[in-house]
């Protein structure tokens, strides 16, 4: 198998081919955690809207998009069976600059990282190195169905929250806090193994041992919906021992409404996993919100 861009083609990318590798579509999700783990830690965001913006720009159109950047890389012969409109294996970004973009934006993503203090800083080298470790071989921890969603869900829901709120509060967040980012963040691998659905046939042919691969569609939709499920209980009990019984009934609501979307995936999960990230994921982020509100009031009385 080949990839149709040659590797010393002496030429240059265009600029909606750059953008279209960094994948604008990502970047929604750790840009939600950074503003969820903001909200959650308690402090007024009026006196810290600098470190807000700079961490979201960071959480989403740096790192992310460099995270993308290297997994389209690293993934090209993937991608020539999946999406070979992709703008590597399609040529649009030639010879080695989609591995020249992912670096740059790796030493980027450090530089920026800095403005946000210690705490900040930390959690940028642990997002770097995270999006390394799950493309790039001999590592590559995304040929596991179980690992590399993980690590996908973690530093895409956990760390981003855990960041937005170490960082505005200048401090190691609180019990609570890392709690319940931790388990958004667990949730996140079913998303992840959804997601996995659209490269199915090509993650089979160049062993890529996702869920989907290994288990078949329907059972790995069945592993991902209680995935998603398991922790959006604990958080629901947890807000509810912490005193937040309105906002554990909106997260309960939220999930409920999952159930029902679940439902209606799971009668044919290749079809309809794309239907429920519209639908259901929304709500499982709609919740996320709600508990970090839930858990500036928790922060009140720690």
């Amino acid at each position: 198998m080949t990839v149709s861009v040659s590797l010393h083609q002496d030429r240059y990318p265009a600029p909606s081919a750059m953008l279209e590798l960094i994948k604008p579509v990502t970047w929604f999700p750790p840009m939600w955690a950074y503003t969820c783990g903001a909200i959650s830690a308690g402090v007024p965001i009026s006196d810290n809207i600098g470190l807000l913006i700079i961490g979201i720009i960071l959480a989403g159109p740096v790192v992310c998009g460099m995270s993308q950047a290297a997994n389209d890389w690293c993934d090209r012969h993937v991608d020539a069976i999946n999406e070979p409109e992709r703008p590597i294996p399609s040529g649009r970004i030639p010879g080695r600059w989609g591995l020249w973009i992912a670096l740059a934006m790796s030493a980027l993503s450090l530089a920026l990282g800095a403005l946000l203090g210690t705490w900040g800083f930390i959690a940028t080298v642990v997002g770097v190195i995270a999006a390394w470790v799950y493309s790039v071989e001999p590592i590559r921890l995304k040929r596991s169905g179980w690992f590399g969603p993980g690590l996908v869900g973690l530093s895409y829901e956990s760390l981003p929250w855990f960041t937005g709120a170490a960082v505005l509060s200048q401090t190691l967040p609180s019990t609570p806090v890392i709690f319940i980012a931790l388990l958004y963040g667990l949730g996140a691998h079913g998303i992840m193994t959804l997601n996995d659905f659209k490269a199915l046939e090509g993650d089979r042919q160049m062993g890529v041992n996702s869920l989907p691969v290994t288990l078949g569609p329907e059972k790995a939709a069945k592993v991902a919906c209680v995935v998603m499920i398991v922790p959006q209980i604990l958080v629901i009990l947890a807000l509810a021992h912490w005193g937040q019984s309105w906002h554990a009934s909106a997260v309960l609501a939220l999930m409920l409404g999952q159930l029902w979307a679940m439902s209606v995936m799971l009668r044919d999960p290749k079809a309809k996993a794309p239907w429920y990230n519209g639908t259901g994921v929304l709500m499982y982020v709609s919740g996320m919100m709600v508990s970090a509100f839930a858990l500036r009031s928790v922060e009140a009385f720690w």
